[in-house]
């Protein structure tokens, strides 16, 4: 199998297809103007012998009794090198003689003679080569019985037919010179940005295109790339190319660096989960070893109790990370209307009852759209996940707001404290599962941290409902933002209200139960649980 067939390059083709076609062109016009010009002579000579037939036939006419007289080559304006012929009836030659210059005519020799034979009279003019004198134009003219034959030299002819040939040929060969050299350079000038786009094209081919870091691929210059000529429209194109190769490797690389991502987030969650449930199935474990000895150094009912509290710790995490699941994967949710003022307010007064030693306000907007098609009991858990983040995640006497409210087309559910914040590292990964402030596996902190997945539940939450979360923090400003499409604009009477620090948890018979949308704010970096 053979390899691919190498041709020369362009700026080598061209000019020799230049200088071909050239050569071709000079050629026929040579050869079409050598014929025309011997076309030209050939004519006038034939006018010439003609007129040369005529005048030696009235000469000889006027001595018809003489059949073999030539005497009136002897007349004045005969050109040298003039021959004439008496012939007879039978077209035989009777006497035949040529003119020279400064003598009398001198006769031909039989050979020379013989060569004017078989001339047709009154016919066109021929050609004759006469032994010793050379080629001759000849015609024959019979005029009331007397035959003359007469011709003329072509030695002028054929003398300027070859000086126009050497001529030509002369003039042809330096302007064919001419023109390669002018090509030649001309072809190699405007080929220049061509050969600039195939060296970029080049550069491109040996670019690292695997993985690594990205590296700048060359670009062809922008002189180079002008719609004017086919070598700008090709550079433009090739750019183009490089542009579009480039996003395909930037998102390739985005893509690896998800995967790698994700399959980092995967091993962590994998690991986390795993020792989530390890930690409850090794007390039940235990406790349910010590019972099983009966050495009575454990009381039925504080281990059972422990058994009962580490089996409701296990369950709550295996459904934050069944539910994590589903939504992840796009399960159908319940469609109904929602009034995120009631469940905001309901969630308030259940985390004032569990947290009293914060304090707890409530904040909703008279003209914010507060109904959201969803499903009640998974809304419900976000917001009482945003209010235990809060409470579990900052000290006693902090003040935990929630308010409702909207935008043009959305409900907003904001929670907001004057805790001590969320540490910056940690705010862009609060909604990824088990993102807690201690990146230990440990529980060493207050009773309340969980696994973190609190405000994982959250964000898929939000998203499986067409919205998001957000948060923001500061130190004495942390604040949570659950963001949902408006099912439509409720309208009511603008309220305030504050759930007291302390005291009963019952809530009061006038609580207002539909309330326009809201927010939620968070303290610092919690433990989503």
């Amino acid at each position: 199998m053979t390899g691919p067939r190498r041709g020369r390059p362009l700026r080598t083709r061209l000019p020799v297809l230049v200088t071909a076609v050239l050569v071709c062109v000079c050629g026929v016009l040579a050869v079409t103007t050598v014929f025309a010009q011997r076309a030209a002579l050939m004519g006038g000579l034939d006018d010439r012998v003609g007129d040369a037939v005529e005048r030696d036939a009235a000469g000889a006419a006027r001595h018809p009794e003489l059949p073999r007289d030539l005497g009136f080559l002897t007349e004045g304006g005969r050109p040298a090198g003039e021959l004439a012929a008496r012939v007879d009836a039978r077209g035989r030659i009777l006497s035949a003689a040529v003119v020279t210059e400064n003598t009398s005519p001198r006769p031909l020799t039989a050979d020379q003679a013989d060569a004017l034979g078989d001339v047709t009279p009154n016919g066109p003019p021929g050609t004759r080569t006469v032994p010793g004198l050379g080629t001759y134009r000849v015609a024959a003219l019979d005029a009331s019985g007397v035959r003359v034959v007469t011709g003329l030299p072509m030695d002028d002819v054929r003398d300027t037919l070859g000086d126009l040939a050497r001529t030509e040929a002369v003039l042809a060969a330096v302007a064919l010179t001419a023109a390669c050299c002018a090509s030649t350079a001309v072809i190699r000038r405007q080929l220049r940005p061509l050969g600039r786009v195939a060296a970029t094209a080049a550069d491109v081919s040996r670019a690292p295109l695997g993985p690594g870091p990205a590296t700048a691929l060359p670009r062809v210059p922008e002189r180079d790339t002008g719609p004017g000529s086919e070598a700008g429209q090709v550079g433009a194109a090739l750019n183009r190319l490089i542009d579009r190769v480039e996003a395909a490797l930037a998102d390739r690389r985005r893509g690896e660096e998800q995967v790698r991502r994700s399959e980092e987030r995967m091993r962590r969650f994998l690991a986390d989960a795993s020792h989530e449930l390890r930690t409850p199935l090794a007390s039940i474990a235990g406790y349910a070893e010590l019972m099983s000895r009966g050495t009575g150094r454990v009381a039925p009912d504080p281990a059972w109790r422990r058994v009962d509290a580490e089996s409701a710790r296990m369950r709550g995490l295996v459904e934050d990370l069944l539910l994590l699941a589903r939504l992840g994967e796009r399960a159908p949710l319940q469609a109904a209307e929602v009034d995120m003022a009631a469940v905001v307010a309901e969630a308030a007064w259940d985390a004032r009852a569990a947290g009293a030693g914060h304090v707890w306000r409530l904040e909703l907007d008279p003209d914010a759209p507060v109904l959201v098609l969803g499903d009640p009991a998974r809304l419900r858990q976000a917001v009482v996940n945003l209010l235990a983040n809060a409470r579990a995640h900052t000290p006693a006497g902090t003040t935990v707001t929630a308010t409702v409210g909207a935008t043009a087309a959305a409900c907003v559910v904001r929670v907001r404290d004057d805790g001590p914040g969320i540490p910056p590292e940690f705010l862009p990964a609060v909604f990824e599962p088990f993102t807690r402030a201690d990146p230990s596996r440990t529980r060493t902190g207050s009773p309340g941290g969980g696994a973190g997945l609190g405000l994982a539940v959250v964000a898929a939450i939000a998203t499986a409902h067409g919205g998001r979360a957000e948060a923001h923090s500061v130190p004495g400003r942390t604040e949570f933002t659950l963001e949902l499409p408006a099912a439509r604009r409720a309208q009511t009477d603008q309220a305030r209200w504050e759930v007291p620090a302390s005291g009963p948890a019952e809530r009061p018979a006038e609580r207002p139960a539909d309330r326009p949308a809201g927010r939620a704010v968070l303290p610092r970096a919690r433990e989503r649980s």
